[in-house]
C-alpha cells in the first residue's frame, strides 16, 4: 500500500464494504470514496467472458464520479461494457481509499447495531460502517436485504452477444451512423458501431457489436444449467455453445441485413458468442439496516429498456448523496440508507416494469408461433 493511501485509510473515519467489482459496484466505490470513505471491494472473477454489450457513457462521467479531473477520460457516446469497465476500474486502483480485493467470492452478509460485514467462502472477514451490494442478478447481499423475495427470475427469453472487428467484416461495408434495431415478432437484433479496442474511431480499426433476442431457444439453458427453474445461475460461455447452436443461428443470421449479418457471423465464426438469460426484478425494498444495494442488485430491468447503466449511476449518487448529509448519533447512517431508498425505490420500479410488457409479449412470441 502507497504511503498516500495508508495516511487517507488512516484519516477516514467511515468504511464501506462493497460487493461486487462491476460496473455498479466501481462506480459506488468512487463516489463513496469521493465522500470521505475508505472502501474494501470485494469481486469473485476477472468478469473475463462477458463479451458484446454496448452502454450509452454521458460526457464527464469519471469526473462526475470521482469529483476530479481525469487525465484519461472516457469518450463519451456508445462504448462497449470492457471500455468503461475497463475506465472505472482504473479510476478506483488509483484512488486511495479505495481497495479491490480479487478472488473474494462473498458467502453471507451480515450486521449488528454498530457494523455489517461481508464473510467469503475461504473464511475471510470484511467489514465497515455499510456493506453496499453490487454483485449483479445474482445477489448475495440481496438475500439479506430481502430475505422474502431473493432471486430475480427469468423474463423468457436470452440474448446472443458478439463483437466483430471492422478489419475482419471485408472491404466495402459501409459503416453504421448510428445503433441500428432491427427485426420483430419472434426475433430482434440491436447492433452498435464502437470505437477499436484502443478507443480508436479511424475507419479500419472499429467495431460492431450487436445483441440478439432470442425466445427460441430457452430448452439449452435449462439443459446447461444456466437456468433452474425460474432462476437464472448463469450465462452460457462462449466456449460452452453447442456447436449445433451455433449452425442454427448462422443459417438465421441470413434474416438480418449487412454489416449486422457479416458481424454475427464472424462472430459465429469465431465461436466469440455468449448466451444470456434475461431476468427481471422490480424491488419491494433497497436497503435493510446497514445494507444497501446498487445496480443490478437492487434492480434489474430488460436491456429493452436502455436505461440500466444510466439508472445505477443515478442509484451509486444518490446512495453516496444521502450518506454525505449524514447526521451524527446513534441510528444516523441507517437513516441515510431509508432516505436512499425513499429517493430511488419508486424510480426504479417504474423502470423496470416498463420493460415488462415487452418481456412478456416477447416470450410470448414463440408460443404464438407454435400454435
Amino acid at each position: 500500500m502507497s504511503a498516500a493511501r495508508q495516511t487517507l485509510t488512516a484519516e477516514s473515519t467511515k468504511s464501506a464494504v462493497v460487493v461486487g467489482a462491476s460496473l455498479s459496484g466501481l462506480m459506488a466505490a468512487l463516489v463513496l470514496a469521493r465522500i470521505g470513505f475508505s472502501v474494501t471491494v470485494l469481486e469473485r472473477s476477472d468478469n473475463s467472458f462477458r463479451t458484446g454489450a454496448a452502454l450509452h457513457v454521458d460526457q464527464g462521467l469519471l469526473a462526475r464520479l470521482t469529483g476530479t479531473r481525469m487525465h484519461n477520460p472516457l469518450a463519451p457516446g456508445i462504448q462497449s461494457w470492457f471500455a468503461v469497465h475497463k475506465a472505472l476500474l482504473g479510476a478506483a486502483r488509483s484512488h486511495p481509499l479505495v481497495h479491490i480485493v480479487t478472488g473474494s467470492s462473498v458467502e453471507v452478509v451480515e450486521q449488528d447495531d454498530t457494523s455489517a460485514w461481508a464473510a467469503t467462502v475461504d473464511g475471510r472477514t470484511f467489514s465497515g460502517d455499510v456493506v453496499v451490494g453490487a454483485d449483479g442478478h445474482s445477489s448475495v447481499v440481496r438475500r439479506a436485504v430481502a430475505p422474502e423475495r431473493p432471486d430475480a427470475t427469468f423474463a423468457g427469453y436470452c440474448i446472443w452477444l458478439g463483437v466483430a472487428q471492422e478489419s475482419d467484416l471485408g472491404p466495402g461495408i459501409c459503416w453504421p451512423a448510428e445503433t441500428a434495431f432491427l427485426g420483430g415478432g419472434e426475433a430482434y437484433l440491436l447492433g452498435y458501431p464502437l470505437p477499436g479496442p484502443d478507443g480508436s474511431v479511424q475507419a479500419g480499426r472499429r467495431q460492431l457489436g450487436w445483441a440478439w433476442y432470442d425466445s427460441s431457444r430457452n430448452d439449452l439453458f435449462r439443459e446447461t444449467g444456466c437456468l433452474v427453474g425460474k432462476v437464472v445461475r448463469h450465462s452460457l460461455r462462449a466456449s460452452d455453445v453447442p456447436d449445433r447452436t451455433l449452425r442454427e443461428l448462422w443459417q438465421d443470421a441470413a434474416q438480418w441485413p449487412t454489416p449486422w449479418r457479416k458481424a454475427v457471423i464472424d462472430s459465429i465464426g469465431r465461436k466469440a458468442v455468449i448466451g444470456t438469460p434475461i431476468t427481471e426484478y422490480v424491488p419491494d425494498r433497497l436497503v435493510d439496516g446497514r445494507l444497501a444495494l446498487v445496480g443490478d442488485a437492487a434492480h434489474v430491468p430488460t436491456p429493452m429498456t436502455g436505461n440500466g447503466f444510466a439508472a445505477s449511476m443515478l442509484g451509486t449518487e444518490a446512495l453516496a448523496d444521502c450518506l454525505s448529509e449524514m447526521a451524527s448519533g446513534y441510528g444516523a447512517l441507517e437513516a441515510s440508507l431509508r432516505q436512499y431508498q425513499t429517493l430511488r425505490l419508486n424510480d426504479v420500479r417504474r423502470l423496470v416494469q416498463s420493460g415488462q410488457d415487452f418481456s412478456r409479449g416477447f416470450a410470448a412470441s414463440r408460443r404464438r408461433a407454435r400454435q
